[in-house]
């Protein structure tokens, strides 16, 4: 395959117009390559090491580091993106490193930034939305490099990042080739690349050896691609070493992975830190100082917040137990309230047309034949990591050591703490123990800086999880409202079984939590600030996935905007963690209302989407469906995410026990698969997430205080209780799909529909609290 080298976001250059000069670190730097002209580039090669582009540099020793320019959090895309270069490259993937990229407008997520073009475009360019929309967005790029919005959320990496990075490595790839061909003297386009070496013949010579004379070269006017990177559904079995074993497994097993709360610098001091209950207006009130005296202690307050730094964290800690600060604070947000306001909402408020199929008013003149209410509680992140900055502030330069999955909002969001332009902040991006974007959110990073500017020293600040539930921004709660008028059993010839959707309709309330978060990341408001802007506002993207994945004729999806004082944030899955609950319940008791067979019911009702009928088809195979007949005990649910599919069947078996659910099945189809291994784990993890929190990972609110402190106390499952989970992919030549968020959405309807099938009881609200079962 070959391709033409773009001309205006990938410069050709010519021989004469290359420049190599030395760079910082010692090593060669090649000035020309696949960044923009306005963009520097983004990492120095160190001594021994030639940089060729913002994607890869090669050592004289043969190893190819590889620039990842997403936050690493457990979802393996320090493996995934070093994969495409290394296929391309035709690299030794032994000999292949992973560095994370600093912020940099040469890594742009343009369909991240045309995707959230309504939270941005408000604050840049108003009324210009839908000019931003759209992967090939002109509005979109030039906001994302102007603003270096290298966000990692929603599965956008790989639609992001692939072809620059693959256009990257074919450059250097013709590069090597021409270097190895002018000594050997033979045509370079007769030469072959692959695990780390350039041969011609009886020739070869190893990466190392020809990368700086290939930096003397210039790239072909057509770039000559490789094979689009894929893997058979049936490449290896699970369990069997993969041929792209993950890169970052090695020193997380040996402990050496940087996290943020392992970083040590010279005088380095420990901070904890107290928040205010959550409420409408709050500050500090009493605490006693003089009980931190001692030990090294020093209190720093903030707004709505008090922090105690000391030698070691536990002793700030301990401090702050001692000085035991109170908060003033008028509107503190209560469980009852919240649950009053959302009741309140789902029945009576106005409502926003969010999306109109047809004609479903019209369509639903008749009383409906089914109404069912669901309702989801908050839902927490729950990530291994709670919240941690390391920060140091001298000679008017603010370093941060931090996970972030919004990187230079974290660079403004601590230079507006502490009164610095942002260019004079610098972020050293390190992985995380678990985000589930909870990440997006740079409070931490804030408040790190300006502790560190008051007491003068290098400071790192760890939330406790406690200040983790309390500060963190949950999944905002919602209440549905469902309704559906069906076809009658015998009132068409042919189809006696009856059911038949005429028209759906579901109303939900639920915070504006996209707006609300899209103020923070892009406004730079405060999270009360954004809150209070936010209420009141229709906002489709808190309702993302509540547009059936079925052929129906007359749909409609109204949102009731809602506030309960709690800021909503994003969460593994987002809305269609709830939507899909919502719509997978209602179809399996429409299901059952009509007398139907689950199955055979959603797939007459997919229409002309075979692929997700395929899902469906071989997920009962996997499962070995057994017809979700009462007391079967097999829950089925489908859900759609963009060009994901995915179908789950769950089977919960009942003994002395008591309901548990005993093995998960389930099947997707994400197009196709760049690394199967890696596919199978986010379908398995995002699984085992959301069997998280359909079972807990929630939490109350009495007087601003979260109830849940602990992660003890928040249900999730071990080890020892997680069900048996299989997994199968369908072979699809479809574009890549991202699988991290399908399982999250998915398996809450197909427990609660398992749960049904085995007790008769229908579930209608999340989490389904260990007591219920």
């Amino acid at each position: 395959m070959a391709v033409a080298l773009p001309k205006i976001t990938h410069p050709m250059v010519t021989r004469r117009g290359l420049l190599i000069g030395a760079a910082a670190g010692g090593g060669l730097l090649v000035a020309w390559g696949l960044t923009p002209r306005t963009f520097p580039l983004p990492l120095d090669p160190r001594e021994g090491e030639t940089a060729f582009n913002a994607w890869l540099r090669i050592g004289d020793d043969g190893i190819v580091t590889v620039a990842v320019p997403q936050l690493e959090m457990g979802q393996g895309i320090t493996t995934l993106l070093p994969q495409v270069v290394a296929q391309e490259l035709g690299a030794d993937w032994r000999l292949v490193a992973v560095e994370p990229a600093p912020v940099s407008g040469a890594y742009a997520n343009v369909p991240l930034a045309a995707k959230w073009a309504p939270l941005w475009t408000p604050t840049w360019m108003p009324l210009a939305a839908e000019l931003a929309e759209g992967a090939d967005s002109w509005l979109a790029t030039s906001y994302a490099q102007r603003h270096r919005f290298t966000a990692t959320a929603d599965g956008t990496a790989m639609a992001a990042y692939e072809t620059p990075a693959r256009e990257a490595a074919c450059v250097v790839r013709t590069l090597l080739m021409q270097a190895a061909a002018r000594r050997w003297g033979v045509d370079w386009r007769e030469c072959k690349v692959a695990h780390g070496q350039v041969s011609h013949a009886t020739h070869r010579a190893d990466f190392g050896e020809l990368a700086e004379d290939a930096a003397g070269f210039s790239p072909p006017g057509t770039l000559p691609l490789g094979p689009v990177p894929a893997e058979r559904t049936d490449a290896y079995a699970p369990g069997v070493v993969p041929p792209f074993a993950r890169l970052d497994l090695p020193a997380k097993a040996e402990g050496s992975m940087t996290f943020a709360g392992d970083v040590r610098l010279p005088d380095l001091v420990f901070a904890a830190i107290r928040h205010a209950p959550v409420a409408r207006e709050v500050s500090l009130g009493h605490y006693d100082p003089n009980k931190a005296e001692g030990a090294g202690v020093r209190l720093v307050r903030g707004e709505g917040w008090l922090a105690a730094v000391a030698p070691s964290w536990w002793t700030a800690e301990r401090a702050l137990a001692k000085v035991a600060p109170t908060f003033v604070a008028k509107g503190l947000v209560d469980s009852a309230r919240i649950d009053a306001a959302l009741d309140k909402a789902v029945k009576q408020a106005r409502t926003h047309r969010i999306v109109t199929v047809g004609d479903p008013d019209g369509a639903m003149a008749v009383p409906p034949s089914l109404v069912a209410r669901y309702d989801v509680a908050a839902g927490l992140h729950a990530g291994l990591e709670t919240a941690s900055c390391t920060a140091r502030l001298r000679d008017g330069r603010l370093e941060l050591w931090l996970a972030s999955q919004a990187p230079e909002a974290a660079r403004r969001a601590a230079a507006k703490a502490v009164g610095l332009r942002p260019r004079d902040v610098v972020l050293y991006p390190v992985a995380a123990g678990g985000s589930f974007d909870a990440r997006l959110e740079s409070d931490h990073a804030a408040e790190a800086a300006l502790i560190a500017q008051e007491v003068g020293k290098p400071v790192q600040l760890t939330w406790s999880r406690w200040q983790e539930h309390l500060a963190g921004k949950p999944r905002a709660p919602a209440s549905a409202v469902l309704w559906a008028t069906t076809r009658s059993s015998g009132e068409v010839p042919g189809q006696p079984s009856g059911g038949e959707v005429l028209a759906w309709k579901a109303r939900i309330a639920t915070p504006a939590a996209a707006r609300e978060f899209g103020r923070r990341l892009f406004g730079e408001m405060s999270a009360r600030d954004a809150l209070a802007a936010s209420t009141g506002e229709a906002d489709a993207m808190a309702l993302e996935g509540a547009l059936p994945p079925y052929a129906l004729a007359n749909v409609a999806v109204d949102h009731v905007p809602v506030s309960t004082g709690i800021p909503a944030g994003r969460l593994r899955g987002n809305a269609h963690g709830m939507t899909a609950f919502f719509t997978e319940s209602f179809v399996d008791e429409l299901a059952r209302a009509a007398g139907r067979e689950p199955l055979s019911y959603r797939i007459e009702m997919l229409g002309n989407d075979l692929r997700l009928a395929e899902c469906l088809q071989r997920a009962a195979s996997l499962a070995e469906w057994g017809g979700g007949n009462d007391q079967s005990g097999q829950g089925l649910a489908c859900h759609r995410i963009g060009e994901g599919r995915i179908a789950v069947i769950a089977t919960a078996v009942r003994d002395a026990a008591g309901v548990r659910v005993e093995k998960i099945s389930a099947v997707a189809d994400i197009g196709r698969i760049v690394n199967l291994d890696l596919a199978r784990q986010q379908i398995e993890g995002g699984l085992v997430f959301g069997l998280g929190l359909t079972l807990g990972a929630s939490t109350g609110y009495a007087r601003g205080l979260p109830i849940s402190g602990r992660l003890a106390g928040l249900g999730l499952p071990l080890l020892a209780n997680t069900p048996e989970i299989a997994v199968g992919f369908v072979q699809s030549d479809a574009p890549s799909a991202d699988p991290g968020e399908l399982g999250v959405a998915a398996i809450a309807p197909a427990i609660a529909n398992a749960l049904h099938s085995a007790t008769g009881i229908r579930f209608r609200k999340l989490p389904l609290f260990a007591e219920e079962v």
